[in-house]
């Protein structure tokens, strides 16, 4: 009886000593195996160290039809692609509108970029179609894209990575000008062509922004004219509008919250990276501009300055936030001096 009894310990230790141990590897399996496998931070493709890294690709500008004209230019819809994500295989569809002057010639082209307008007011050349007819008639080709999420576009992702698209928009629209002479071939049979070795931009707003951005991944020389340019560092430029929201920002103080539990938002902040800017900017500010406060303007001037680029300022009292009522007629001529002067100098 003492055997069985004494064998029958034996085991009960056994099956303890074999739960204990499978509980212990268990335990050690999720502490340093599930707990150290890395988080998807898939964003990080858009951080501008990253983003400096990446090759834009050069796909074919399509022109659409003629939606409307004038005595200098027509107004057509056009048509490229873009990667999804920074070196993504998978494209997406992108509109915009472009201006092409109507006289036989070879022009520059100004790529211009829009300010923050509500998707269910938006047209094609909104935002920019004042100022795209004006440099039209002074021999510029204009091509203003739509966006991700706008006009004919397909939809970007989700509400960080969908600003941040703005950027490589930007950039394949740039890295695909050298298709636009096929595009316009196409259409005009040789009496119009863009002159790809002077290229401008043109920023309003957070259109500013990412021409400050664009301007800094690319490195590229070109001349570029921002009006009220939204120059504050990342999200603190988001968050500052948040009052126009209809839950007075909630929902995207909770989507930061969660994107800064995963992301140094630093590396997503182009106020950090205006010192890889080498083109020469011309910025207009108005002085009574409710959106962008003038001392934004004056402290950007002054950063680049610091970082020794070329930088023109001009302000423009009684002006608010679109140069109106006092500053857009001289803050457009302006403009088109600017790159007159500075496109020349690139031949």
């Amino acid at each position: 009886m003492k055997r069985v009894l004494g064998l029958f310990c034996v085991v009960l230790l056994i099956i303890v000593a074999l739960e204990s141990l499978y509980i212990f590897q268990n335990q050690w399996f999720k502490q340093n195996i599930v707990e150290e496998l890395p988080i998807p931070r898939p964003l990080l493709a858009y951080a501008f160290e990253n983003l400096r890294k990446t090759q834009f690709p050069q796909n074919q500008i399509r022109l659409g039809g003629v939606i409307s004209e004038n005595e200098n230019s027509f107004q057509q819809v056009f048509y490229f692609y873009v990667p999804k994500a920074p070196n993504s295989k998978e494209m997406l569809k992108v509109s915009g509108l472009a201006n092409i002057p109507k006289e036989e010639g070879e022009y520059p082209v100004i790529v211009m970029f829009r300010g923050f307008i509500p998707n269910d007011v938006y047209k094609p050349g909104a935002g920019t179609q004042p100022s795209a007819t004006v440099l039209s008639r002074a021999g510029f080709i204009t091509l203003a894209p739509d966006f991700l999420d706008f006009g004919e576009s397909d939809k970007s992702g989700d509400s960080f990575e969908g600003r941040f698209q703005t950027y490589t928009t930007a950039l394949t629209l740039l890295s695909s000008l050298t298709t636009l002479n096929q595009g316009l071939e196409s259409n005009y049979k040789g009496t119009i062509s863009a002159d790809l070795q002077r290229i401008g931009i043109w920023g309003h707003s957070n259109g500013g922004h990412i021409a400050l951005s664009t301007l800094a991944v690319s490195g590229k020389n070109y001349p570029t004219v921002l009006w009220a340019p939204v120059s504050k560092s990342f999200p603190y430029s988001i968050l500052y509008y948040t009052d126009e929201y209809d839950d007075q920002g909630k929902q995207l103080r909770e989507a930061l919250a969660s994107f800064e539990n995963l992301y140094d938002v630093e590396l997503f902040s182009p106020e950090k990276y205006y010192k890889w800017i080498k083109a020469p900017i011309l910025i207009s500010q108005g002085l009574d501009d409710q959106e962008v406060p003038y001392w934004w303007s004056d402290e950007l001037v002054e950063a680049l300055e610091k970082n020794k680029i070329d930088v023109t300022y001009f302000t423009y009292p009684n002006a608010g936030h679109n140069l109106l009522p006092s500053g857009w007629s001289a803050a457009v001529t302006n403009a088109v001096n600017f790159y007159k002067e500075r496109l020349s100098e690139v031949l």
